[in-house]
């Protein structure tokens, strides 16, 4: 008798979320050289889409596409014992100016390779080929997650709705328990 592996309540994928089922304090980052706090959608969405899986947005900051700027928000971030993560949105594509992907990767110490992956992957299906153009990025820094995705709503919706969401609680319960 085959079975399949729908099985909700015994399901250990499931028993394992709900154990480390909890909620995170974020920052949400909008890296721009533009938007300002009553343009930035992206933001506001990023804020909306946690909030609604149930996580707590303790602050928001808009920041230049610097790679020495970023870092040390991030850093402060990392060092906050009040922030458990860290959201960016916009600088993950190619042009010269988008320096974010650079800038996470640096201060990251275990990076989540399959972020970028699984992002790139749920994107192709919405964006077609040039999903490849983004360099979404996730990863942990001592006890802070944090996360890169792209500056369109729809790029942060997706990352925010159906990865990040769904797995930070579980995250923090492994990494600062």
């Amino acid at each position: 008798m085959a079975h399949g592996h729908s099985h909700k309540h015994g399901d250990p994928v499931q028993q394992h979320r709900a154990a480390g089922k909890r909620t995170v304090r974020c920052l949400v980052v909008t890296v721009s050289d533009t938007r300002t706090h009553d343009d930035d959608k992206s933001g506001t969405t990023a804020t909306e889409c946690l909030t609604a899986a149930g996580h707590d947005v303790v602050r928001r900051e808009i920041v230049k596409d610097e790679r020495e700027t970023i870092i040390a928000l991030v850093r402060g971030a990392i060092d906050d014992p009040d922030t458990d993560a860290v959201v960016l949105t916009g600088g993950t594509g190619v042009a010269p100016r988008d320096v974010t992907f650079e800038a996470v990767r640096d201060v990251l110490e275990k990076p989540l390779d399959g972020f970028g992956e699984i992002f790139r992957t749920l994107s192709y299906e919405e964006v077609g080929s040039a999903a490849m153009l983004s360099r979404a990025i996730g990863g942990i820094s001592r006890e802070t997650a944090i996360f890169a995705l792209p500056g369109s709503t729809k790029a942060v919706r997706l990352g925010v709705d159906k990865l990040i969401g769904p797995e930070l609680g579980h995250i923090l319960g492994l990494i600062a328990p």
